[in-house]
C-alpha cells in the first residue's frame, strides 16, 4: 500500500464495513443529543470529497459558501443511502487518481496549492466523518467493540 493509499484506506476499520449492514431507519436516525444523522454526516463527505476531487468551483459556490453543507431531506429508500455509500467509494478512488502521477500530484489548483498539498487534509476530513458515523453507530448500538 503506497503512502496515499494509506491515506485513504489506512489506519482504521474500512470503509466498506462502516457504511454496510444498516437499515434506512438507522442511517437517517438522529440520536437524542446528537446533530446529524449517518446519512447527513455521509451527505456531507460526498460534498466535500466531490468539490475537492472533481475542482467543482460552481458546487463549492452553491453550497460551502452558502452553508448549505448538510442535506435538506432525508432518503426515502434504502437504494439512495447505496448509492451515496457507492459515491463516497468511488470519490475516494478518483483522489487516489491525483496521485498516480507525479504531474497530477504536482498540478497547482489554488495560487501556490497543489493536489499533493491537499489532499492529505480530504483523508483527514474523511476519516474525522467516518469516526462520526462509528460513533453515531455506538450511540445506537449497531457498533460492537469487535468491529
Amino acid at each position: 500500500m503506497n503512502q496515499w493509499e494509506h491515506l485513504f484506506h489506512g489506519e482504521y476499520t474500512e470503509r466498506t464495513k462502516i457504511l454496510s449492514q444498516l437499515t434506512l431507519e438507522q442511517v437517517t436516525a438522529v440520536p437524542s443529543g446528537q446533530c446529524h444523522s449517518i446519512f447527513a454526516e455521509l451527505w456531507h463527505t460526498v460534498l466535500w470529497q466531490k468539490i475537492i476531487v472533481t475542482r467543482d468551483k460552481d458546487l463549492y459556490n452553491q453550497t460551502w459558501q452558502q452553508n448549505d453543507l448538510y442535506p435538506k431531506h432525508v432518503p426515502e429508500k434504502l437504494e439512495e443511502w447505496t448509492a451515496l455509500v457507492k459515491e463516497f467509494l468511488l470519490g475516494i478512488e478518483q483522489a487516489l487518481g491525483w496521485t498516480r502521477t507525479p504531474e497530477k500530484l504536482n498540478l497547482e489548483v489554488n495560487p501556490g496549492e497543489t493536489m499533493r498539498d491537499i489532499l492529505p487534509g480530504l483523508a483527514v476530513h474523511n476519516a474525522y466523518h467516518m469516526g462520526k458515523i462509528v460513533a453515531l453507530r455506538q450511540i445506537m448500538g449497531i457498533w460492537t467493540s469487535s468491529d
